[in-house]
């Protein structure tokens, strides 16, 4: 078991090392808002990036810049703000209820006290607000704060499965767990990003341009290795 886990953590090297070298090693630069961040990512559970923009978007031009002003709005009104982003009334309530928790725990519409937190604890706190899973807290704590939390998006998943860093059938939070206990939080912002860039114009869902790949020789999926050596 020991060597499988030494294997796999030199694979995640690797992974790491080539992609960086392909796509080249994006700058981290804070969010302006936590806040900000937080709700829009709220916004953007099962929809694109097109609409849960929209709908923040919309959210802040028919409310301004005031947090109290959305929640203690007639929910119908946050609700048609959103309605881009899908799932209305859900998400509504969980901004509204959010918004309430933090005024409750922080005295105003602030994550600053993260920064301060052990991970662990930052993340249980985030995940203890309505509305906030595990991809969510994570991307606050990557994109907002570099701190060592590894989002795993649809992309990032499908590519994770394909290359063997996790089973086939593995949950965003398991990949999560497994990326997080193979490689340092320092790589993890660098990482995440190259993954997606990757998915997006290589490790297409249905046509992979597997001829193209830098990760060719260590993919079980290009290698028909593993899991992948029966069809799906």
């Amino acid at each position: 078991m020991r060597r499988v886990g030494l294997e796999k953590q030199a694979k995640a090297q690797q992974i790491y090392a080539r992609l960086k070298a392909f796509f080249g090693e994006p700058m981290w630069i804070p969010c302006p808002d936590v806040v900000d961040e937080l709700i829009g990512t709220i916004l953007s559970a099962n929809t694109n990036d097109t609409n849960s923009g929209r709908a923040f978007r919309q959210l802040k031009a028919r409310f301004g810049e005031d947090w109290d002003a959305v929640r203690l709005a007639p929910l119908a009104a946050i609700k048609e703000a959103i309605r881009p982003a899908g799932m209305q009334q859900q998400k509504a309530t969980h901004l509204v209820a959010t918004l309430e928790r933090l005024k409750h725990d922080q005295g105003d519409y602030t994550l600053a006290h993260l920064a301060a937190l052990p991970v662990h604890e930052a993340f249980a706190y985030l995940t203890t607000l309505p509305g906030v899973g595990h991809k969510t807290a994570s991307i606050v704590l990557l994109f907002c704060f570099n701190r060592g939390a590894f989002p795993v998006d649809t992309h990032i998943q499908r590519i994770s499965q394909r290359l063997g860093i996790g089973p086939r059938r593995a949950t965003p939070e398991k990949l999560k767990a497994i990326w997080e206990g193979l490689l340092p939080p320092e790589t993890f912002y660098t990482l995440h990003i190259n993954l997606i860039q990757h998915g997006r114009t290589l490790c297409d869902a249905r046509a992979p341009k597997c001829e193209l790949c830098p990760l060719q020789t260590i993919c079980d999926y290009f290698n028909g290795a593993g899991e992948w050596q029966t069809p799906p």
